[in-house]
């Protein structure tokens, strides 16, 4: 891109450039990397991150200042879209590219490091699965739930993404709200006949691991075992296609084919997968307008679904390593289960 620095605010790509999250701004170039800290956060960040120069500096103006001072006449590349912060830095520098750009590219695929605790955070929602089959029952409200296994999980190092398009940490979804695939967490009760839809997304040592099953309560309609079935097959038929090379789109198509087929395609009304790591949502997007190519050691999500409007909603989602053949991340069961 022509930069001969990167410049990262976002805490996500400081905390890949450096190893420290926090308050900070992160700058590499062909010198080495700097962190430029205001002072409460310095002693953590000469701790947690790795072969940085930690610099000390106000917020604010201050910090933008001090960043100029360190890039002296260098051309940039940031991840930042404030229109004051680029701006401030196109007055003083030659060029300055606001793009995520490098960022989201070099966090594509994945090292061994980074795949290790991505199968550690993946163990723990399958753990969290067995507490959704030994605690759910009927007369049990969302909320509830959502209680019970986030304590699980923040007791094995598990936290909240903080994600910003939802005001809770986990989507727990009964009967007709299993309809809405962003569905809220509320205090409605369990009841027989239910689908719950438990989609999991936990940050696990800065990475995030997402997951999705769908339960059933008591008595379950004919109607929904069958969509159930056919959400499994699409969601194998997903799997099967991951590979290095592969279009995402023909991913996606393998999946919708399924659902288009048994004549539910109107229902799956969202893309089949996206990447993750250090963000609920990255690179590359697995849906029918993808661009994007799949490469080894991409991590990304294989979720379709049926969401039928006030009924239910049924949706299995694993989190997947790209290879040869595809590293399923998640072990627990895609078998209907019933409490």
């Amino acid at each position: 891109m022509g930069c001969d620095a990167l410049v990262a605010f976002e805490p996500e790509n400081l905390f890949y450039m450096t190893g420290f999250w926090g308050e900070a701004i992160g700058i590499l170039d062909k010198n080495g990397c700097t962190i430029v800290s205001p002072e409460l956060e310095m002693g953590r960040a000469k701790v947690e991150s790795t072969d940085c120069d930690v610099v000390k500096s106000e917020r604010g103006k201050g910090s933008i200042g001090t960043v100029i001072n360190k890039l002296q006449k260098n051309k940039v590349c940031t991840d930042s879209d404030s229109y004051g912060i680029v701006s401030s830095l196109k007055k003083s520098l030659p060029k300055v590219e606001s793009s995520t750009e490098p960022f989201y590219r070099a966090r594509e695929v994945k090292d061994s490091k980074e795949i290790a605790i991505l199968q550690k955070a993946s163990s723990i929602l399958d753990e969290m699965y067995e507490m959704c089959v030994d605690t759910m029952m009927i007369g049990q409200t969302e909320t509830q739930l959502q209680t019970i296994l986030m304590q699980y999980g923040m007791e094995r190092g598990m936290f909240a993404t903080g994600y910003k398009s939802t005001l809770n940490p986990l989507i727990i979804a009964g009967g007709p709200n299993g309809s809405l695939p962003h569905a809220q967490v509320t205090d409605r009760k369990f009841k027989s006949g239910d689908m719950v839809v438990v989609d999991l997304t936990l940050r696990y040592q800065g990475y995030v691991s997402d997951a999705t099953r769908t339960f059933g309560v008591g008595k379950v309609s004919d109607e929904a075992k069958k969509v159930y079935e056919i959400v499994r097959q699409s969601q194998e038929a997903g799997l099967k296609a991951v590979k290095p090379g592969v279009s995402c789109k023909s991913v996606d198509d393998n999946c919708r084919n399924v659902i288009e087929k048994k004549h539910y395609g109107r229902f799956f009304i969202h893309s089949t997968g996206h990447g993750i790591g250090l963000e609920v949502h990255e690179l590359p997007n697995i849906g029918p307008s993808s661009k994007a190519v799949l490469s080894k050691n991409m991590a990304v999500t294989v979720e379709p679904g049926i969401s039928i409007p006030k009924k239910f909603g049924i949706r299995i989602e694993d989190s997947v390593i790209v290879g040869n053949k595809v590293n399923v991340m998640h072990k627990f069961t895609k078998e209907l289960i019933t409490v």
